[in-house]
């Protein structure tokens, strides 16, 4: 049995969005061909994810020198290893982020801050750092209004190679795409555009 973290980051349902609505497509697919898997939804929007500031980074010097740690200090870093055990413990990861302003919300990179943490998913070494998610799976469902899959504008698009490019510094050897593309530039497709993506998503399902 596989554990699938299911990862969204869009403050609106499938109903109104076209990376949710392929993401949920995905899910159903999943669940028919993989019963026995386990699946649990991170939603970023509703998940407390606490950004790495000052009161964390004291408090990992507090640790390091035995000291005790404030209210606000032992929240923040208890919850940061929370997400990290759950994330280095899953199998298979899917991120479901719209494009916000080139990349993604926010809430996207305060969760792979809080798991990019050396020893756990990825180590130093002589040679440079390597990847310790060696025996995992991701994929990314996005979708994005206007076209930024070829050049020229494809040197713009910050989200789904950012996390592609977090992924493989992990160490995770399989990442695959759902990308939902053009429906704003081209609005008479729109329809057509997120068809074709659920239909990807759902074949996605049946083997990931």
């Amino acid at each position: 049995m596989a554990k699938l973290l299911f990862i969204t980051a869009h403050p609106l349902d499938e109903l109104v969005s076209n990376s949710m609505a392929a993401g949920q497509a995905f899910i159903k697919s999943y669940e028919a061909h993989h019963p026995d898997d386990e699946i649990v939804h991170v939603d970023l929007f509703k998940e407390y994810v606490p950004y790495i500031d000052g009161d964390v980074f004291s408090a990992w010097g507090k640790l390091q020198n035995g000291d005790v740690l404030t209210a606000e200090e032992e929240t923040k870093v208890t919850r940061l290893n929370e997400i990290l055990e759950q994330f280095v413990n899953a199998d298979k990861y899917v991120f479901v982020t719209p494009m916000w302003n080139l990349s993604f919300p926010p809430v996207v990179k305060a969760y792979i801050d809080a798991v990019a943490v050396a020893g756990q998913t990825f180590k130093y070494t002589s040679n440079g750092p390597v990847g310790l998610l060696t025996n995992k799976k991701a994929l990314h469902i996005q979708s994005r209004g206007g076209y930024y899959t070829e050049a020229p504008a494809n040197a713009l698009e910050h989200g789904d190679s950012y996390i592609k490019a977090l992924m493989g510094f992990f160490g995770v050897p399989s990442y695959d795409t759902v990308i939902i593309e053009g429906h704003n530039k081209d609005p008479e497709r729109s329809e057509e555009i997120k068809a074709a993506a659920i239909l990807k998503a759902q074949s996605l399902g049946e083997t990931f």
